[in-house]
């Protein structure tokens, strides 16, 4: 049975004491959405997920990048993790400003994944349809971790 997002996501914002203020976006992981704390005030982002497989890999790199102390990679902003639950399949973070790097629920971390080239040509099409003239721009990101899948291949 699907989750529903939007009620993990109250369910979060209750929890925490904060208010769930408009969507930022949705996608085959999970949905965002803009939360205010209601101490503190200031906003951050909720992202919540529809499995636990897909949320498990994306905290995983989000602890990685924090436990690093990396907020940006080749210019691209990348926000900070403020709090994960995961029986909500739920985590807080800081919103950023483009350019920006923010769904790693796709990531792998430690392990090559096993793609046939095919696959590759397809994922590469659609980037470049997705980011246009920024494309140059972001495959030298995307091509630094294809350069390193391949050569473990």
């Amino acid at each position: 049975m699907a989750r529903d997002l939007i009620e993990s996501a109250r369910a979060f914002a209750a929890r925490y004491d904060l208010r769930l203020c408009e969507p930022l976006g949705s996608g085959i992981h999970g949905s965002v959405h803009l939360v205010q704390d209601n101490l503190k005030g200031g906003a951050t982002a909720l992202k919540v997920h529809h499995s636990p497989e897909f949320y498990s890999r994306e905290l995983a790199v989000y602890f990685r990048l924090r436990d690093a102390g990396i907020s940006q990679v080749l210019g691209f902003a990348v926000p900070q993790l403020i709090r994960a639950d995961d029986e909500l399949l739920g985590f807080e973070m800081t919103v950023v400003e483009r350019p920006y790097l923010l769904d790693f629920a796709g990531a792998y971390l430690d392990t090559v994944p096993q793609f046939p080239d095919e696959v590759w040509a397809e994922w590469e099409a659609d980037k470049r349809e997705k980011f246009g003239d920024r494309w140059p721009q972001v495959q030298r990101r995307f091509g630094e971790d294809r350069r390193c899948s391949r050569k473990g291949a």
